[in-house]
């Protein structure tokens, strides 16, 4: 299991979660911190959160002959970047990401204030980001998610696609009600249009899927990407759902 931002192992509501996984599944589950935890979370480099954990599972003798990831919001990113990137790691044998930005957002979550002040917060982020990437070619060079996803041309790296798409099952949830990730969508991989912010693409729309960059589409028509769409808020899941759309994956239990 790998938390999400501003989580770590060690918080009460991590503890219950790994703790419900391992109840309901009967098998041995762990939550794997990322350096100091929630603090890290936020200002480690994605790359080097990856990297931490692709450590932590390869010392793990509990993991050899194979594993699955369950990963939560950014920790499904992180979990992702393990998959694709850990060389001579463990195999992940079904990975299961709730609520994660696989295509990226597209706005900073409104995180309790108004629309107006989201949207003045928007403008102040995009002008000092734009600032930065005058200075230095960041979005080329040190961002985690093109590199993920697989979608420099030219630069496209056939063991990444290799290694996800060897995955046994992926599963992507959705909550419907989520404004934590804008758009919900991404949780599917789906996302809008280059340079529009309409309408949302499905991602079996999107450039990513159609040319494969990363195998989702090969894993799709394998009959091994299950896309859930659950009521609720962001990471809002209950015990009914835990057991129908995570478990079976963890004990082998599938359908």
């Amino acid at each position: 299991m790998v938390a999400g931002i501003g989580n770590q192992c060690s918080f009460p509501n991590a503890i219950l979660l790994n703790e419900e996984l391992i109840a309901y599944s009967g098998v041995q589950g762990f939550c794997v911190e990322v350096g100091n935890g929630a603090w890290d979370s936020w200002f480690m480099p994605l790359q080097e959160q990856a990297d931490v954990v692709c450590q932590k599972v390869k010392e793990m003798e509990e993991l050899k002959g194979g594993y699955n990831i369950v990963g939560f919001s950014q920790g499904s990113l992180i979990g992702r970047g393990v998959v694709q990137f850990c060389e001579g790691g463990p195999p992940v044998k079904n990975f299961i990401s709730l609520a994660g930005p696989h295509a990226g957002i597209a706005s900073f979550p409104m995180c309790g204030v108004s629309i107006v002040a989201s949207i003045l917060l928007d403008a102040f982020i995009l002008s000092v980001l734009w600032n930065i990437w005058l200075l230095a070619d960041i979005l080329n060079y040190q961002m985690f998610l093109p590199k993920l996803n697989n979608e420099k041309p030219g630069q496209r790296n056939s063991t990444y696609k290799e290694r996800f798409s060897s995955l046994e099952n992926l599963v992507l949830i959705m909550f419907e009600y989520d404004t934590t990730l804008i758009p919900k969508e991404t949780a599917w991989f789906g996302y809008y249009p280059d340079g529009y912010f309409e309408p949302v693409l499905p991602p079996q729309e999107t450039k990513l899927y159609t040319e494969d960059w990363i195998g989702l589409r090969a894993l799709d028509e394998a009959g091994r990407v299950h896309f859930i769409s659950l009521p609720g808020i962001h990471m809002e899941i209950f015990e009914a759902d835990i057991k129908k759309h995570v478990v079976p994956y963890l004990n082998g239990q599938i359908s």
